[in-house]
């Protein structure tokens, strides 16, 4: 049996053997550190044997896929210890997989439930098996015994699940007294698992139905050092301080009325301003590239979703109603109204590229279970744009939305990484045209030096895509914009160009947004600042306090200078200490308190204290507000 490992090296071993054994031949370190093995693409158990010529990577510790063998071995020994406590008879199991930065496992408690109080007890439990370090063995059993098994132990989830797995051998996973089904991969044993935290406890419906029992979910996280686990445990407490769906009411940015609008944000007056600002903005920078906006309806006939595709791979997220015997689709995306848009004229290849944009109100139904404030909704804008190109020019173009990008998060600071999303299950087209298109994707990537990562199945029903994935000041990754290139719409609306030659040719569509939902970027930036938004985004720039109302006039004055200049002021003079007008100006994060006293008013100047507390007497008002427009202008 050969073995080629990721340097290209090669061995030769009698087979079946283990990756356990492969690495201890290597020696005795890589033994030592090793977690599991992935064979072929496969996460693989490291005492699994291999029996075929393969590619091994030996995981250790180290290694970024190490967490997943970690955290899916903790959702297991989490699992143990709730049947421990709450009885084997009493528990019936639902999944247990591994998620970003964690892992959760799913329970029915037959008699009881389970509170947040009950998570230390779990804990506890937990730290004994790990210290019991039961050994993690893999076996299989065919589809009648693996049922007659969970029958016996009354595991109803577990049956339902083995009846719709076409494998005819099926993988359970033992650990002690525990059993449970599950395709792997795990940790050769429950001693590796020391650092973990249990997180919470939520409902969730059985296979995300609401049809379905509702189910406990425990979530928790892990890692192979405390130091790691103590700084993750650290950004979940910021996090939480800076929650927009408790920052954006009290900052009165939005909020959401969930009796008769889930997931549909109603934006007030603050909120208004940053997201007018972010629009100017997106506005700015479309037309700096030569894109040209456009409006198109927010209901349309359901035949152009028909025709689209919509209907075939995504009618069940929209919303429809009717008139006239006439049914609407309320629209989801707005690809097809820029379609319409390009086939209202006949287009030479001197037209060509045709850059289309919009701020595009979308909805898409979303289960009200996964709704998550700004971040998951049903109703959000778009700065939606859509390229008619050649073939030929479709890296210029898509090297200009990547360098458009680059502008657009420039003020932000965001660093992004990019993905590669491939044909997923649920498609248009045949494979060829997917292959072509991914082709010329990956191409276009690699020859603009942008590094990628591949992600497989998770490509647009119509295209594959590149999404760029930004990084917070918490360190946490969002997915926003997105570019993803089209062969298939252009051949369903039949779109053509005619050539220098008076043929007519089919265009290649590239559909791209930035901000990706305007909502969801501004629920990112309210976490990402912590609410206290640079001067530019910042709903009220200047607040002036004066210190009695002996200076009402002066303060008045000031306003109507500022508010001249166009920066947005507001005037304080409540009936309030001036100590607690101050911390009201910091707790609603203005980035700038003008303070008037007798001796501004007497000189003609200003006291300027920022929201930070730093405080500078004896300003010259010119000066400050030339600083300020400056800071505006530039985005600083």
């Amino acid at each position: 049996m050969k073995v080629i490992f990721p340097d290209g090296s090669e061995r030769t071993y009698d087979s079946p053997i283990t990756p356990s054994e492969i690495a201890r031949e290597i020696s005795e370190g890589l033994y030592r550190v090793a977690v599991g093995a992935i064979v072929n693409e496969e996460k693989w158990d490291l005492e699994r044997p291999i029996e075929f010529d393969c590619k091994l990577k030996i995981v250790t510790k180290k290694d970024k896929e190490a967490l997943e063998f970690l955290r899916h071995t903790m959702a297991h020994i989490m699992a143990q210890a709730v049947m421990r406590i709450y009885g084997e008879n009493n528990v019936r199991l639902g999944i247990g997989p591994t998620i970003e930065n964690g892992f959760y496992y799913d329970f029915e408690i037959l008699n009881g439930s389970i509170a947040e109080d009950d998570l230390q007890k779990i804990e506890k439990v937990m730290k004994d098996i790990i210290k019991e370090n039961h050994k993690i063995e893999r076996f299989e059993l065919n589809k009648e015994e693996a049922i007659e098994l969970m029958e016996k132990k009354g595991q109803i989830y577990k049956i339902e699940l083995i009846n719709e797995i076409p494998d005819e051998k099926l993988s359970f996973y033992r650990q002690g007294e525990f059993v449970d089904l599950c395709r792997g991969p795990h940790m050769p044993n429950t001693g590796f698992a020391k650092h973990f935290k249990l997180l919470s406890v939520s409902g969730a419906y059985w296979r995300g139905n609401e049809k379905n029992p509702m189910l406990q979910r425990i979530y928790g996280t892990a890692f192979f050092k405390k130091e790691e686990l103590e700084e993750y445990l650290k950004m979940l407490e910021e996090a939480k301080k800076r929650d927009h769906r408790k920052l954006g009411p009290r900052l009165g940015l939005f909020f959401i009325n969930t009796d008769v609008a889930a997931g549909m944000p109603i934006f007030l007056p603050n909120g208004a301003i940053i997201l007018n600002e972010l629009i100017n903005f997106s506005r700015k920078v479309h037309k700096k590239y030569n894109y040209k906006e456009i409006i198109t309806p927010l209901v349309m006939n359901v035949k152009l979703w028909h025709q689209s595709g919509h209907w075939e791979h995504y009618k069940d997220n929209m919303y429809f109603t009717e008139k006239e015997d006439v049914t609407y689709a309320i629209k989801p995306m707005n690809c097809p109204g820029h379609i319409l848009a390009y086939k209202n004229n006949v287009v030479s290849y001197r037209d060509l590229p045709i850059r289309l944009f919009e701020f595009g109100k979308v909805h898409r139904y979303e289960r009200s279970g996964v709704l998550h404030g700004l971040l998951r909704v049903r109703a959000f804008t778009q700065d939606d744009s859509h390229i008619f190109c050649t073939e030929e020019q479709i890296e210029k173009e898509i090297r200009n939305v990547v360098n458009l990008i680059d502008e657009l998060y420039a003020p932000f600071g965001f660093k992004y990484r990019a993905t590669l999303s491939t044909m997923p299950e649920d498609h248009m087209g045949d494979e060829a045209t997917w292959e072509k298109a991914t082709n010329a994707l990956k191409k276009v990537l690699e020859d603009i030096e942008l590094p990628f990562e591949i992600e497989e199945g998770e490509g647009a029903f119509y295209g594959p895509k590149v999404d760029f994935h930004i990084k917070d000041s918490l360190g946490r990754e969002w997915q926003c914009a997105t570019i993803q290139l089209d062969f298939l719409m252009p051949e369903r609306f039949d779109l053509k160009y005619v050539d220098s030659k008076g043929s007519e040719k089919r265009p290649v569509m590239i559909h791209t947004a930035k901000y990706g939902s305007l909502e969801r970027f501004f629920g990112i930036l309210i976490e990402h600042y912590a609410g206290a938004f640079p001067v530019w985004l910042a709903p009220v720039q200047v607040v002036i306090i004066p210190v009695s109302d002996k200076f009402i006039n002066y303060a008045q004055q000031l306003e109507e200078f500022f508010d001249k200049n166009n920066i947005r002021v507001k005037l304080d003079n409540r009936k309030e200490t001036l100590g607690y007008r101050i911390r009201d100006a910091q707790l609603n994060k203005i980035p700038y308190m003008i303070i008037v006293g007798e001796r501004e008013s007497k000189e003609n100047k200003i006291s300027v204290r920022t929201r930070e507390g730093k405080e500078t007497n004896d300003v010259e008002l010119e000066e400050f507000t030339n600083e300020l427009l400056a800071e505006i202008e530039d985005r600083r």
